[in-house]
């Protein structure tokens, strides 16, 4: 086979010349140095190589050039090689671009010039990357087919899991005729939704479990005993698990649906540190996820959980299947869900046109549609904004007199500067009504209560933790969050049954070894930023638990 390529763009010749004679000495061994003057002569000479069947593992482009700056050209060769990693060449006075590129083309890594001495400053960057790109799989998935109705819940949930686990799927729905040679050929009266796999093999309404497994996603762990079990994959979760294999402990993440919670959910994430110009919870989640496996710990997905039990020093984690998980320590970051509406009607309608979270799947469907936005916080915000850009009318429901007590001022300001955006405060969901799926809503407001015809709402209200498989193993307080720390010896008391003379760690459980971190502690912050710094916190009180145990 023909050694896989390493492909420079610079429109100086000097600086080509530079970068390619300093790739050649010390990597001409195991790879092909090319180089290109110009972004378009690049992209032709991708698809050059493609034609012959070679692989890329390495794009080093400068960013000022004049026909095709180095992101422009980063953009456009992803698509040609998507796993191919990506370096871009920077002055100081470019640092900026360079940071947005991070977002619009997920660069790996950029350099400044000049780079000299080559052994401190060059050299160590393209060896992170070639041995990144070495170590994935470079496989592209075929692509699922899901054939469905139209306003079928399940539907709903299994292109959902699909897409927050950034499986690739095509959805036809059951009318289409190519729907209909579909289900013939998979043996006639099909129990929808069907999953049909690149390789043939056909799921007739699958559980989260099948559609893992059919996708070659993780759901078995690999080992007995771990160092260290994270329990939910949203950022507090993917924050422990990064930090856990980074220092060392044998991590296993366990999650029931997809990384990333409800951040994973967010369409446009604008306050988090680092990234000046906002990214996707989608990209955030896969970015911590990719950072968890590189460093060495197991993600196991559609892993439902029922049940903690302490055996001496030994916590074990006990699951739906059957299964038992054994580990010295415990972080719990299974974050919160958004509370239902408590309204006649709309239990029935869910997935249907009533959807709790972004259910950024159906946003195309709501092309030139009036939907209804519910809550007065970022998440409602930023799904508002979102579904903006294809609705043609948004209405924003808010029970409180404004958007000011919670919701970020930069959001409002979003906000007050989009037209289909209309903001209704001290106003509620009264009713929901429909048959096969959502029709109409019952909203009470100043005026009273009116009736408004709308196929899609989304809801955005409180939290409520998912805890209640804890019950009579760790302390909970009266909403179910966890209690952590001080709030378990406020008053001088101590945690029932708690064996140690030690009090509790500040994110340490009423069971010694057990760490809650992020959305599911009690009176935690509720960002992402804080969910994050949960997670490595207990890591680190974990590493303390260890030492005296």
């Amino acid at each position: 086979m023909s050694k896989p390529v390493i492909l420079t763009v610079d429109d100086d010749p000097g600086v080509s010349r530079a970068v390619a004679r300093d790739l050649r000495r010390r990597y001409a061994g195991s790879y092909r140095v090319m180089r290109a003057d110009s972004g378009p002569q690049a992209l032709e000479t991708l698809k050059e190589i493609r034609l012959r069947g070679d692989d890329t593992a390495l794009l080093v482009a400068d960013h000022r050039m004049p026909e095709m700056t180095g992101v422009e050209f980063l953009e456009q060769a992803m698509d040609l090689y998507p796993f191919a990693r990506r370096v871009l060449l920077t002055a100081y006075a470019d640092t900026d671009a360079a940071i947005r590129a991070i977002n619009v083309v997920d660069l790996d890594h950029y350099l400044m010039k000049p780079w000299n001495p080559p052994d401190e400053k060059f050299y160590p960057v393209i060896d992170a990357q070639l041995d990144a790109w070495s170590r994935q799989d470079r496989r592209l998935p075929g692509e699922l087919r899901v054939i469905g109705h139209r306003w079928s819940a399940r539907s709903y949930e299994v292109r959902d899991f699909l897409a927050r686990n950034q499986v690739p799927y095509s959805w036809t729905l059951d009318d289409d005729p190519e729907a209909a040679e579909l289900i013939t050929a998979a043996g006639g009266a099909c129990e929808l939704p069907l999953v049909v796999t690149a390789d043939g093999t056909v799921l007739q309404s699958p559980t989260d479990a099948e559609l893992a497994d059919a996708v070659g996603m993780a759901t078995a762990p690999g080992a007995d005993f771990y160092d260290l079990v994270v329990v939910g994959g949203g950022p507090g979760g993917l924050g422990a698990a990064v930090y856990g294999a980074s220092e060392g402990l044998r991590t296993v993440l366990l999650e029931r649906h997809a990384t990333g919670g409800q951040a994973g959910q967010s369409s446009r994430i604008e306050n988090y540190l680092g990234f000046p110009d906002g990214l996707s919870g989608s990209q955030l989640a896969e970015r911590a996820r990719r950072q968890a496996v590189r460093l060495g710990a197991e993600l196991l997905t559609a892993c439902q959980i029922t049940g903690l039990e302490q055996r001496g020093r030994t916590r074990v984690v006990q699951l739906a299947d059957g299964r038992e998980i054994a580990s010295h320590a415990v972080i719990l970051a299974m974050g919160v869900n958004y509370r239902r509406l408590d309204a006649p009607g709309l239990d029935d309608l869910v997935g249907r046109g009533v959807f709790y979270g972004a259910a950024l799947t159906e946003s195309p469907q709501c092309a030139d549609q009036e939907v209804y936005v519910v809550g007065g916080a970022n998440s409602a915000g930023q799904a508002a904004v979102h579904l903006a850009k294809v609705a043609k009318k948004v209405h924003l429901v808010v029970r409180a007199d404004g958007l000011e007590k919670s919701m970020s001022h930069y959001l409002i300001e979003q906000i007050a500067g989009i037209d289909v955006i209309e903001v209704h405060t001290r106003t509620e969901v009264v009713a929901g009504e429909g048959t096969a799926h959502l029709e109409r809503l019952v909203l009470r407001g100043p005026d009273g209560e009116r009736t408004v015809d709308t196929q899609y709402v989304f809801v955005f209200i409180g939290a409520q933790p998912h805890t209640d498989w804890l019950e009579g193993v760790v302390e909970r307080d009266e909403r179910g969050f966890l209690l952590t720390g001080p709030d378990l010896v406020s008053g001088g008391r101590r945690p029932a049954g708690w064996p140690l003379q030690r009090q509790p760690y500040h994110l340490e459980t009423s069971v010694p070894g057990v760490f809650a971190a992020g959305d599911v502690r009690a009176e935690s912050m509720k960002r992402v930023a804080s969910a994050v710094g949960d997670g490595a916190m207990a890591v680190a009180l974990v590493h303390r638990y260890l030492e005296k145990a």
